[in-house]
C-alpha cells in the first residue's frame, strides 16, 4: 500500500510547486515568499500563486518549504 500525499488546493499556478490541504493559514509562507504565495481569503488557505522562474526564485519558494509548520508547500518530482 503506497501514501497519497493530500490534495492540491485547487487555487494553485500550475506546475511543479504546490500547496496542499493541510495548509493552515499561518502566513509563513507569504511572509517568506510573497512573491509566490497568495491568500485564499474565503476558504482561509495559501497557494502558488506563480512558479519559480529562476534560481533565485527558487531558492525562495524552498526556503518557504523548509519554513512551513505543517509541510503543506510540495513539490513534484
Amino acid at each position: 500500500m503506497t501514501v497519497q500525499d493530500p490534495a492540491r488546493v485547487p487555487d494553485n499556478a500550475t506546475g511543479r510547486f504546490y500547496v496542499n490541504v493541510e495548509c493552515t493559514d499561518c502566513d509563513t509562507c507569504r511572509c517568506v515568499a510573497p512573491d509566490f504565495f497568495a491568500r485564499n481569503d474565503e476558504a482561509g488557505y495559501s497557494y502558488v500563486l506563480r512558479q519559480p522562474e529562476t534560481e533565485d526564485d527558487e531558492d525562495a519558494v524552498y526556503e518557504a518549504m523548509d519554513c512551513c509548520p505543517a509541510d503543506a508547500i510540495c513539490e513534484d518530482e
